[in-house]
């Protein structure tokens, strides 16, 4: 979804609000709608939303709902002075859809976990067959208002997306199972755009990294919008829904490119599991250096909005990571 205002327009709005003690269930209600638009809270009853002609349409439909139960609301344009930053509430923002995201991931890989056996059932394949339809329509609905493209989509989609090839591999037909991808020639990669989404986080700055350290040292990088973009034949997708190189099962798109090139470089598994801990947050390494990473990579983001730049940042941590690492050799 683009955020950004038109020409001279205030970047936000604001929805600030009292609502009246009864009845009970209208505050609960209230706080559904907001969650639902994905609007945020700066402070306490006072919520923003990025500028532009839907969100002041949903907020002005909230402000009315709520003067009519007796409430109070005010919908105002703003621009930040002083006191938090844009690039503060943007993080608040992809914090929150971060979240989202990450429950989402969480919820289908304990499915995708679940007794093998029981799929034979028609019983529960229908049901999973539901809970897949179900989490596909939580995504679109987290990525409807995802405004500033947060890290973690891409794990989510990959976890609902292992569900269905799970449910694809019980089938009584075994030319339903997945076959294995076959390993790409490094030849065939050189000289190529890679392409991804815009607003990189650690996967995709990592990515980027183990491209022009191992892959093609003068790959060029094209950052486009999450939806509706076609790549070219020339174009190498990653970490992107439907990429060539994305999360597969609970992998992220570092290990996919680590896996799929065979890249056997001292120290790289090791940065591979930070990266897989802080990406796709099921604690499955447990590195306790991703804490650490995880703040850098945030302060990257925060004090650098244009992609070139985290890239470049972020490449450089990486070199000094996976030179910590080969001398470590753990």
């Amino acid at each position: 979804m683009d955020a950004r205002p038109r020409t001279g327009q205030p970047r936000w709005l604001l929805l600030i609000h009292q609502i009246p003690p009864k009845p009970a269930y209208f505050r609960a209600k209230v706080a559904r709608r907001l969650f639902r638009l994905g609007a945020v809270p700066i402070k306490n009853a006072v919520y923003v939303l990025p500028s532009n002609d839907q969100t002041r349409e949903d907020f002005q439909w909230i402000a009315r709902e709520i003067a009519t139960e007796g409430g109070d609301a005010t919908v105002c344009a703003a621009s930040l002075v002083d006191g938090l930053s844009d690039a503060q509430v943007e993080a608040l923002f992809q914090t929150a859809r971060e979240k989202d995201y990450a429950e989402i991931a969480a919820d289908a890989r304990v499915l995708a976990r679940g007794p093998i056996a029981r799929l034979k059932d028609d019983r529960r394949r229908a049901e999973l067959e539901a809970d897949i339809v179900r989490r596909k329509k939580r995504i679109a609905e987290v990525i409807g208002v995802d405004f500033f493209g947060a890290p973690g989509r891409e794990a989510a989609e990959a976890s609902v997306l292992a569900l269905e090839e799970r449910l694809r591999a019980s089938a009584p037909s075994p030319v339903l199972a997945e076959r294995p991808a076959a390993k790409p020639k490094l030849a065939d990669y050189r000289g190529r755009t890679w392409v991804t989404r815009k607003n990189v986080h650690v996967d995709r700055i990592g990515s980027a990294w183990l491209v022009r350290r191992f892959i093609d040292p003068k790959a060029r990088f094209k950052l486009v919008p999450g939806q509706g973009y076609v790549a070219k034949k020339s174009e190498v997708t990653f970490d992107m829904f439907d990429a060539e190189f994305t999360h597969v099962g609970d992998r992220c798109t570092f290990e996919t490119l680590i896996e799929r090139f065979d890249l056997r470089e001292p120290g790289l598994a090791v940065v591979a599991e930070i990266i897989h801990d802080i990406d796709v947050k099921d604690a499955k390494f447990g590195r306790s250096e991703a804490a650490g990473v995880a703040a850098l990579v945030a302060g990257i983001a925060v004090a650098h909005p244009e992609d070139d730049e985290r890239i470049a940042l972020g490449g450089r941590m990486f070199d000094a990571l996976l030179e910590l690492y080969k001398r470590r050799r753990s």
